[in-house]
């Protein structure tokens, strides 16, 4: 097809991370900016920024909107805020860590609503991608206008693994600043490494770098060279730290420790801007990129070596194959530190050999400085507006409420932390403050347990802060459990007392539920060691209640435990037994008018069909799916009267079979239960009513209730304690704050399947 050029865009957006965030696709794209400005000053070019950081970041003029990274509405907002603003052309700087979401999905959620040509910058291109990564790729390449690589090897992943025509890439090279060729010498001064031979490696880092490799090295050139020093210039990256600290940096200086050189190795552990990082490259005799990674598609700091006109020692991942070829620069094999030492041992020995190199890279960067980059990315743009097939214009702008998801609240876990101490959570609070005279249950910290392993699945900032709360709600079960009666006691005293008489099988019940969902989704080892250490003993327990909330309960926690240990016999054998309890009891209570287990409606009654189909699906029990499904479609219509908003059977006397319905007091525990099984209902049958059904239980927590009033509080994070006849009951205690709590992460993932399922 031939291009049909229009004029050139008027405004452009660049959506990715923004300085002064520490990242290399923060750097590379201010500098893209900048020479985008240089080309051409008509054109308006400004910066979406993704935010990793709760805090946010002190961000430029140039950034005009921010999306929080783990939030997925966040990105529909940034599609809307485009649309809106006239913008004509999108470049999206995309790198799968960048973005929330498995494998950075959220980003779709931004590319499906934008109504303008966009073309995606990909700093990774994986030859070898998983199921996950595959999807999403398809889905971005294909929404994208244009694809723009560094280099030919992304070229040709791109065609052969994703099958993406070559006339839709562009292959533009990593920009690089535009330095003159300067001897060594001429620098070494201002890092007081005058009459030394200085080998450098900088960028942000990580263990995948393999600068291990270079120390190991450095032994034999110092036998060889004792003037050599070996500067490693770059702070930790965000991720990593954030992960584990300064482990790698401390591993390394370690290691210096270990092989003796530490007279010759100097770490400049900070972001070092880019004029600073022009002037460490100017005072390198070598530049050294050690990455262990194969399929490594670019390297800013290669290129940046590169165009300084440096000698370049590398191992062959992608970039560097095809960047160092033609004697550009040499490579050596992953992990070697011998042949590094013999390559660095060869250069200094061989003076004319290096400076030939030193020309021939710098000749080379002079295809990959930015005005240059900048011209072919103009092209492009120009390019995707002439090949742009979507509709543009306002009809883009207004999305209806049946076209998109609805938005939940902001994970806000502030008043989760405030009812939580050292000993776990308290069971009552005095408006927003914790009431220390009711002490704590096991029930709210069984509750409390099950939410922090939840969270675990959450991609939310929020989210991230409360991890340490799930060993000390685990602690608490730990110090309930009676090794006696294998059994869990429930009210414990503010001073460590307990003040319960008898055992509750419901406590129980949950307790065991909340270990199931350790062992069922945790990731963290700790905890399911001692959840482990407590699950089989308790279960046994379990079985001999003769509540039908119990036997749910339990039937919950089974179904979470064999998430992960699906051929436990025992646990088998006792979902068998409870969910044969739970159907002959619907079988004996129920009527062609009373759909349901027992001669009264109750408390957690949710839970109850809830059960009916996980043990239906896990059993291959046709019989109990049908149970579940018609106990809780009667249970809907029950608690929607008026066939409009939620109205959950009262505390203040039940339903009993024959008598009046209780419309009060309304408990946020009842709306938990409807959220949760309409939700089971909807992954298990794929009807999309059931998903309505739970928005509506959930709307009951946000004001649609017969108060109109909302019992979630957006200020404090909690919940308030129930709807009375006249008033909202303001105190928010655990038992509701944690049902609003694990309401919205229960619609969190969903909303996040449905995200995952909506990638072809």
């Amino acid at each position: 097809m031939t291009d049909v050029m229009k004029p050139r865009p008027r405004r452009v957006a660049f959506v990715g991370s923004s300085l002064p965030r520490k990242c290399g696709i923060a750097t590379y794209t201010a500098d893209l900016c900048d020479a985008l400005e240089a080309l051409d000053r008509a054109v308006e070019f400004f910066q979406v920024a993704v935010t990793d950081a709760e805090l946010g970041y002190a961000y430029g003029p140039r950034a005009r909107f921010e999306i929080a990274e783990k939030e997925v509405v966040a990105y529909r907002r940034a599609a809307d805020f485009l649309n809106l603003n006239g913008v004509e052309v999108v470049n999206l700087q995309h790198e799968f860590g960048l973005f929330g979401g498995e494998a950075g999905s959220h980003v779709l959620a931004l590319v499906r609503g934008l109504r303008m040509p966009v073309i995606t910058t990909l700093h990774t291109i994986l030859n070898s991608p998983d199921a996950t990564q595959r999807k999403v790729m398809a889905e971005l390449t294909a929404l994208s206008s244009r694809l723009v690589v560094m280099s030919r090897r992304g070229e040709q992943y791109l065609r052969e693994v994703y099958r993406v025509p070559s006339e839709k890439i562009d292959v533009i090279p990593h920009g690089i600043p535009d330095v003159p060729f300067v001897d060594p010498n001429f620098y070494k001064g201002k890092f007081e490494v005058e009459g030394k031979m200085v080998m450098l490696t900088s960028g942000l880092l990580s263990p995948n770098k393999g600068i291990a490799s270079v120390i190991k090295a450095l032994p034999a050139i110092l036998a060889k060279n004792p003037n050599v020093v070996y500067l490693v210039v770059g702070a930790t990256h965000p991720h990593v730290l954030r992960r584990e600290g300064e482990s790698y940096r401390l591993d390394i200086e370690r290691l210096v420790q270990d092989c003796g050189v530490a007279g010759s190795v100097v770490f400049h552990n900070r972001f070092v801007s880019l004029q600073e990082l022009v002037e460490f490259l100017g005072a390198a005799d070598i530049y050294i990129t050690p990455y262990i990674n194969e399929a490594q598609i670019v390297s800013g700091t290669l290129a940046y070596a590169v165009g300084a006109g440096k000698a370049t020692i590398s191992t062959p991942y992608s970039y560097a194959q095809e960047l160092l070829d033609e004697s550009c620069g040499v490579l050596v094999p992953f992990n070697d530190p011998a042949a590094i030492a013999d390559q660095v041992v060869e250069l200094l020995h061989n003076e004319p050999a290096r400076h030939a190199m030193r020309k021939r890279a710098y000749l080379r960067g002079r295809e990959m400085i930015w005005p240059q980059v900048a011209g072919l990315y103009a092209r492009s743009f120009e390019r995707a507006r002439a090949w742009h097939k979507r509709p543009v214009g306002p009809a883009g702008v207004f999305v209806t409420m049946n076209q998109r998801p609805r938005e939940l609240p902001p994970m806000k876990l502030d008043h989760l932390r405030r009812l939580s101490d050292g000993t776990g959570i308290f069971q009552h609070a005095v408006f927003a403050v914790p009431d220390f005279s009711g002490g704590y249950t096991t029930d709210d910290n069984a509750r409390a347990l099950i939410l922090a392993v939840l969270l675990e699945e959450v991609e939310d900032e929020a989210s991230s802060h409360v991890v340490d709360l799930a060993p000390r709600y685990l602690a608490f079960l730990w110090y309930a459990f009676d090794p006696l009666s294998c059994r869990f006691r429930n009210l414990l005293s503010y001073d460590r007392t307990w003040s319960d008489g008898k055992f509750s099988e419901d406590s129980h019940a949950r307790a065991v539920w909340a270990l199931g969902t350790v062992l069922g989704r945790s990731k963290d080892e700790k905890l399911r060691g001692l959840a482990g250490n407590l699950f089989d003993r308790v279960l046994r327990s379990a079985l001999d209640a003769t509540s039908p909330r119990a036997w749910a309960f339990s039937l919950l926690a089974i179904h979470e435990y064999l998430r992960s240990f699906t051929g436990d016999r025992n646990a088998q054998v006792a979902r068998e037994t409870l969910a044969d309890r739970l159907l002959d009891i619907y079988r004996r209570a129920s009527a062609p008018d009373w759909l349901w287990f027992e001669e009264v409606v109750s408390y957690s009654n949710g839970q109850l069909p809830h059960a009916m189909l996980l043990c239906g699906q896990g059993m291959s029990r046709p019989d109990m799916t049908e149970v579940g499904l018609r106990t809780l479609d009667w249970l809907v219509k029950l608690q929607r009267p008026d066939g409009e908003h939620f109205v959950p059977v009262g505390s203040n006397g039940f339903y009993h079979r024959g008598g009046p319905h209780a419309r009060f007091d309304q408990q946020p525990l009842e709306a938990y239960a409807m959220v949760s099984a309409c939700l089971e209902a909807h992954r298990l049958t794929g009807d999309v009513r059931w998903r309505h059904e739970a928005q509506v239980a959930f709307d009951w927590f946000l004001g649609r209730n017969d108060l109109k009033q909302p019992l979630y509080d957006p200020v404090t994070g909690g919940c308030r304690d129930g709807l009375h006849p006249d008033r909202v009951n303001q105190n928010q205690g655990a038992e509701s704050t944690l049902a609003f709590l694990l309401s919205l992460v229960e619609m969190r993932l969903t909303e996040n399947i449905i995200q995952k399922t909506e990638v072809p």
